[in-house]
């Protein structure tokens, strides 16, 4: 992605960090691509741990900046995931390469370094895009070499140019000076998203291009066919667009086209929004106009979904993985990671996405992860209390996993149930989740908090008659992820409380409700 927000680019990161530069800052060594946990010795010299607000088990780039994740690839058992990264950024340098780190649980990654260099091309910093697999070798470079489409803009013209890997992904080269697919004339025109399509038997292309997305054919990755174009005006400028089919609960298989859309004006999220419906080889047909959203939080941008697969190695039709940057660009350069850590650019948990047939129409419902469980460390049962008013928990932590199901007389509901999280001991400062059952919704609100932007709260149209709701709620150094339900509704959020706001407190307001086996377990890589 990269459009301008006011008079500065979203991709060229160049900033006045002079600021940040006289602090000294020290970014953290290559070896830390997830959090650096507390008592480690990188962070900022001179700053205590308990300062620092990289991610306990989230993913943070060692050093300097990051932003969009690019779609992983699953090779040899492993997934390689490759992130845009400015290793200029303390400095004030600016432009990105794709920087890599691979995994095979999506909770534990181990970097590797930058893949594909802003300084190997004359064409200038690398965006996003997306990498595939050749093989059939249908563009020449050998059966089964990496091949990556990537968006750079030499004289400020977007265009997508081939890179190509023949080690397994670690290193890429240009392949060639001229974009395999120019731009017409037209100022956004970016993110290329490639898929093989295996009932026509070609590569297929999704394209960012302002208010649209286009849609390519190739057999060679090489040569590009425009074939349709998929049209939204009223949700800003497209980016990261997504394609891919899955398999519902009741055994259908529906075809999924996604994008980062800002739909702020309309009072709508700016995340990932998608449609379900036909897709031909050329065209793709939503069912619905409106679209549905992964997160209705105000942190999940630039996000990419990934194919899972099971341990022989085969895809699972009925599962994909999604992961999304922990920031937007309202805000992309408030981070205070920048002075306690030396970085700034962390993902938001890796969720595990399902297609849901619902009595209304088929959705996404996505939930963390099945081996965050794996860094769990000291939990906590506080059994099944009722609560009237208020109640604080015996409990303190910067980075946990909290689950219960609220339960209520649906004949008699509460006003509002929630939690108050990274709550400061006199309770001024925290962040409020829950449900405002008197207005029909679910909601985040970190106004009472620090946090980045002028947006404090998020809320999502919900309806519980049954009076029982499943909650799931994701805290660490510098994020909230609430889980609702099923997961249809998900609400991330980029919070920076202080290391002494770490409590939780309980509330029911207008009458009572239970939360039925309510635990928290701490989480943390080993």
């Amino acid at each position: 992605m990269n459009a301008s927000y006011g008079s500065a680019s979203r991709r060229n990161v160049v900033k006045t960090l002079a600021a940040a530069t006289a602090l000294g800052l020290a970014g953290v060594g290559p070896d830390a691509a997830h959090a650096a946990p507390a008592g480690s010795s990188k962070t900022k010299k001179g700053v205590s741990p308990a300062m620092s607000y990289r991610p306990t088990y989230h993913f943070s780039v060692p050093d300097n900046w990051k932003n969009d994740p690019q779609r992983p690839v699953y090779l040899d058992g492993e997934y390689l995931y490759y992130y845009l990264y400015n290793e200029d950024y303390i400095l004030g340098g600016n432009g990105t390469s794709w920087r890599m780190a691979s995994t095979t649980d999506h909770v534990n990654f181990t970097d590797r370094g930058v893949a594909i260099s802003k300084h190997e091309s004359l064409n200038g910093d690398c965006w996003s895009g997306s990498i595939v697999i050749d093989q059939q070798n249908t563009a020449g470079y050998g059966k089964g070499a990496l091949i990556a489409l990537v968006t750079q803009a030499p004289n400020g013209v977007q265009a997508q140019y081939l890179w190509y890997s023949t080690d397994k992904g670690r290193s890429f080269k240009p392949g060639g000076t001229e974009p395999v697919l120019a731009n017409p004339g037209t100022d956004a025109f970016r993110d290329p998203k490639v898929i093989w399509h295996e009932q026509s038997s070609q590569w297929v292309l999704l394209n960012a291009e302002g208010d649209r997305i286009g849609i390519y054919a190739s057999a060679d990755l090489k040569q590009w066919t425009r074939t349709s174009e998929f049209v939204r005006t009223t949700l800003g400028i497209l980016e990261c667009p997504d394609l891919f089919q899955i398999q519902a609960s009741d055994g259908s298989r529906h075809w999924v086209l996604g994008t980062s859309a800002n739909g702020k004006p309309r009072d709508l999220p700016a995340t990932y929004a998608y449609w379900i419906g036909d897709f031909d080889g050329k065209a793709f047909t939503a069912s619905q106009a409106e679209p549905q959203w992964l997160d209705w939080g105000f942190d999940f941008y630039g996000a990419v979904t990934y194919p899972a697969h099971h341990a022989d190695g085969s895809e699972n039709p009925g599962m994909r993985r999604a992961i999304g940057w922990n920031n937007f660009w309202d805000y992309p350069h408030n981070a205070p990671s920048m002075a306690t850590d030396g970085y700034n650019g962390d993902d938001m948990i890796v969720r595990e996405v399902r297609m849901v047939a619902g009595p209304n129409g088929n959705y996404l419902a996505s939930v963390p992860v099945a081996q965050l469980d794996r860094l769990a460390r000291a939990t906590t049962k506080f059994g099944s209390p009722v609560v009237s008013g208020e109640k604080i928990l015996p409990f303190s932590s910067s980075a946990y996993v909290l689950q219960c199901e609220l339960q209520w007389d649906p004949a008699n509901p509460p006003e509002n149930i929630g939690f108050e999280l990274c709550r400061a001991v006199s309770g001024t400062r925290h962040v409020a989740t829950g449900v405002y059952l008197a207005g029909g919704f679910a909601y985040v609100n970190r106004k009472p908090g620090f946090h980045p932007g002028d947006k404090g709260e998020s809320k999502s149209p919900l309806e519980v008659p049954s009076g029982k709701l499943d909650v799931r709620i994701l805290v660490d150094r510098s994020s909230v992820e609430v889980f609702f339900g099923d997961g249809r509704l998900v609400h991330s959020h980029r919070v920076f409380p202080l290391s002494t706001d770490a409590g939780i407190k309980l509330f029911v307001s207008g009458g009572k409700a239970s939360y039925k086996n309510l635990t928290a377990r701490e989480l943390g890589f080993a």
